[in-house]
């Protein structure tokens, strides 16, 4: 095969291009910096203020698929069982010193339940003596439970046992605890659980990062640019989320997640251009503030340079983030505007407010400079460190052995993910002291796992209407079924104008993967239930749904992303090989940080070091979320180092020079970059919430792969292997691609 004629481009002795639009952005920024500075310190005073409104305006992760079964059984029991509402949630008492006879111990309860019945959002409130004594009394007779009904979405039944539980503790006293558990109660709890978990991971991240920007940029005040806008773009994010709380339901995941991204995402975008704005000032010898129009220029070079592919970087973190919203899910679809609305502020703030900083400081970023030996060579007078350079041509001497080596190591980490298995966990284990965990530990050791959150089997007529009596006859018999089932602790059908009603009080917690199979053997089952429309709801049964729904279409949101993705690589590159090629090391690289993320948390390998105890699988959501993440955050690095690479290549032609240059000047801003990431990332696995945990740890894994797999061994021993096909492009993309990036 032949290969395309090449044109030979400028050689390093030419004119300097002219700045492209970017360029161009970066010294107008530099001009009117204290304009910018003052508008910017604005958003982030705003932002701040913003912060405490936010918080109480996050509800609970919303798991309901719309237009579901589960979401048709709440509306069908709040309109014909006003009296149960949408969720059923438990009234535990407790007393070491009475038992349920005594009249202290009747009082309390009176008491409860008045309280109850008078907060927003009670349908109604059953106690002990009013239902069944013997089921709702333990067996010492020391703890008994009542029955409250929830309204509202999942959300919103939150936000009433929050209410609730704070009705209750006011009339509770020392002799008798009153505390309330249930889905809506236990979510509750996990949310400042979760609040905590964030602030303790930034407290252990953000100072890892920082030490590492002090070594990555050789000097304090350069180290100190990055943590300062990405200060400013995660304020102004939150000040973007308050204002779409108008229109839009967040959760608190959705600010753990977009925080945690953002700030690895702009920690490294705000450190390239850091560095490669030494570099110029370097290379142009500036080391006076009073040289205005050479400061201003570096500024203008380092936007149009790495600002470009901070841009596309981003750009590919978004793409990835949108796909999310293809599934169809509520929860999902707030991480999805969550994360893309921190990017994009982090990234406003990358562009706007770090050259207006640079541009402030001119040379005295290098304030508080390492030791000569320890500074990155750009801020010396001197050529970057071979090392990385004969690290580059190391591989690229035995291209097919460190490929081999690299895509070996890669496929047996990849290898558990044959064996995934998914499931939700609620995180129940965290809640500790909490009112939620003390009443859960007391219901479970009491009365069984199940009454948490039961199914809800719900029994009409044809379009909703009665049943027929051959069909009630139907159900009761189906009812009778599962009574008998011994996966099944109790049945209690309820019967209103001719619709039935049955709870099925699993013997397991809802989020257990027994009760999962249970919850899909019962659905199949109703649909065989003749002359009647069963439909199966309650927690046990949106979980199910849920799960259904992301295995269903995480195909098609991996379509999307490596389409999309595709076709933004080669017009950023200008190269159908390179774009190939990063795409199928990042699936490579992805596959093996979720294969050692199940080997660790569904098969429980090393639990007692990091601090958990294993389900037996993965958040279903978890695979989804971490393959948008890291597609979108492990391509930054590609983007970053391909962009050098070409830079060389434009110049000389030479392939193995243009990899060996590219590799020797991002090898250690990269690392760095990755480093921070990592130390941003893995400060989650301290949270008690067990899905922050996978999280956090599956991104780490990641981004440690990407950095020291795919980007040392990997990207240049593939460089070689394809040679000068690396920077080909076929004509008619090729004009596309050069309109694209003319501008």
């Amino acid at each position: 095969m032949t290969l395309p004629t090449l044109t030979k481009e400028p050689s390093r002795t030419a004119a300097p291009p002219p700045l492209r639009t970017l360029g161009r952005w970066g010294a107008t920024m530099a001009r009117h910096r204290r304009v910018v500075l003052g508008i910017w310190l604005l958003l982030a005073m705003l932002g701040a203020a913003a912060y405490p409104l936010l918080h109480d305006r996050l509800g609970a992760p919303d798991y309901t698929v719309p237009g579901s079964a589960s979401s048709e059984v709440d509306r069908l029991a709040v309109q014909h069982f006003p009296q149960f509402g949408a969720e059923q949630d438990l009234l535990v008492f407790h007393s070491t010193r009475f038992i349920a006879d005594a009249p202290e111990f009747r009082a309390a309860i009176d008491r409860a339940l008045v309280a109850a019945r008078e907060t927003s959002g009670v349908t109604g409130a059953l106690g002990p003596f009013q239902g069944n004594a013997a089921t709702q009394i333990s067996a010492d007779r020391h703890t008994a439970i009542g029955i409250v009904g929830l309204e509202g979405d999942m959300s919103e039944r939150v936000a009433i046992a929050t209410r609730l539980q704070s009705a209750v503790t006011a009339v509770s006293d020392a002799d008798i605890r009153i505390a309330i558990t249930g889905y809506g109660a236990a979510q509750a709890d996990l949310m400042e659980i979760q609040n905590a978990d964030m602030q303790r991971a930034e407290t252990i991240g953000l100072p890892v990062a920082a030490a590492v920007l002090v070594f990555a940029l050789g000097a304090v005040a350069a180290a100190t640019l990055p943590i300062t806008v990405t200060a400013a773009g995660i304020a102004a994010a939150v000040g973007g989320l308050f204002g779409l709380t108008t229109f839009l339901a967040f959760d608190s995941l959705v600010l753990s997640v977009a925080t945690m991204i953002a700030t690895g995402t702009a920690i490294d975008y705000a450190m390239f251009i850091v560095s490669r704005f030494n570099e110029e000032l370097t290379r142009r010898g500036v080391r006076d503030r009073s040289a205005r129009a050479e400061i201003d220029a570096a500024v203008a070079v380092a936007l149009d340079t790495t600002g470009r592919t901070v841009l596309a970087s981003g750009l590919i973190v978004l793409i990835s983030l949108c796909s999310l919203t293809a599934v169809g899910l509520p929860m999902l679809d707030g991480v999805a505007v969550g994360v893309v609305t921190a990017v994009l502020a982090t990234l406003g703030a990358a562009v706007t407010l770090l050259p207006a900083l640079l541009a402030t400081l001119g040379p005295a970023v290098n304030r508080g400079a390492l030791p000569a030996r320890w500074r990155p060579a750009e801020t010396r007078s001197t050529a970057p460190s071979s090392a990385w350079a004969r690290w580059a041509r190391l591989v690229m001497r035995r291209p097919v052995l460190f490929g081999l080596i690299g895509v070996a190591v890669l496929a047996v980490a990849a290898a558990p993910i044959t064996g995934i298995r998914y499931g939700i966990d609620m995180g129940l284990g965290s809640l500790g002291d909490r009112p939620s965990g003390e009443a859960t530990r007391l219901v479970e050791d009491n009365f069984g796992p199940g009454l948490l959150a039961p199914l809800t089997v719900l029994a009409t007529g044809p379009d909703d209407g009665p049943l027929l009596s051959a069909a009630q006859s139907e159900v009761h018999a189906f009812a009778g079924e599962l009574s008998h089932d011994p996966r099944v602790a109790t049945v209690l059908p309820q019967q209103s104008e001719g619709r039935i009603m049955i709870a099925v009080v699993p013997r397991e917690t809802f989020d257990s993967t027994a009760v999962a199979q249970l919850t899909d053997e019962i659905r199949a089952r109703a649909a065989e239930v003749d002359g009647a429309e069963v439909r199966v709801g309650g927690t046990p049964a949106t979980f199910a749904e849920v799960s259904e729904r992301i295995t269903d279409r995480f195909p098609w949101v991996i379509v999307l992303v490596l389409t999309v993705s595709l076709a933004f690589l080669m017009l950023t590159f200008r190269s159908i090989v390179l774009a190939v090629k990063a795409i199928l090391l990042n699936l490579l690289a992805t596959g093996a940080a979720l294969g050692i993320t199940v080997a660790v948390f569904q098969y429980g390998i090393g639990e007692s070091v990091l601090g958990f105890q294993s389900t037996g699988f993965l958040q279903v959501y978890l695979p989804m979320l971490v393959f948008a993440v890291l597609f979108g955050l492990s391509m930054d690095y590609e983007v970053f180092l391909i962009r050098r690479m070409k830079e060389a290549w434009d110049r000389d032609q030479d392939n193995a020079a243009a990899v060996a240059e590219g590799l020797q000047r991002t090898a250690r801003p990269i690392t760095a970059a990755a480093a921070i990431m990592v130390a941003v990332f893995a400060s989650f696995v301290t949270a008690d919430v067990l899905e922050l945990k996978q999280i956090g740890f599956a991104l780490a894994v990641a981004i440690t792969i990407d950095a020291l797999v795919v980007r040392l061994i990997l990207v240049p021993a593939f460089m070689r292997l394809f040679g000068r096909w690396n920077w080909w492009l076929p004509r008619w993309p090729r004009t596309i691609a050069t309109a694209g990036v003319s501008g």
